[in-house]
């Protein structure tokens, strides 16, 4: 099996100084193969966005979400019952590990659990000096 999902190539003939956060996406593409637990990407304003992952089943004490350099990270495990005996399992209480790589200056902002989704809040805060501007010609 394959795992080079994302080809940049065409994009790098458009980009300057982007070598390795085309390394990067790739890299990250290589990580989230599952596609479990099944989620949304939102953006909900400018610099706003929402992670939604869908996870029947699981209680928010059965879910760890954690950032660090620039990796979002959302993994959960159920302990289930040894004597629990099912005539029908339909909902995949499976463990499961997500990585998403953020965009520098995004920040996470909360978790909620709701209705069995899992929402993630995110803002990218770009400085000043890091927003578009117009250069005057001379």
């Amino acid at each position: 099996m394959t795992y080079d999902l994302l080809n940049f190539d065409p994009f790098k003939n458009f980009s300057i100084g982007f070598d390795r956060m085309f390394d990067s996406l790739s890299e990250v593409s290589k990580l989230n193969t599952t596609g479990f637990p099944p989620y949304n990407i939102k953006k909900v304003a400018d610099g706003k966005y929402q992670i939604s992952f869908a996870v029947a089943g699981f209680d928010k004490n059965d879910i760890e979400v954690s950032c660090k350099e620039n990796t979002l990270k959302v993994s959960g495990k159920i302990e289930m019952p040894k004597e629990t005996e099912y005539l029908y399992k339909g909902i995949a209480e499976r463990a499961f590990n997500q990585s998403f790589k953020l965009a520098d200056f995004t920040n996470v902002i909360d978790a909620e659990m709701k209705d069995g989704m899992l929402h993630i809040n995110l803002e990218q805060n770009l400085p000043e000096e890091k927003k578009a501007k117009t250069v005057k010609i001379k």
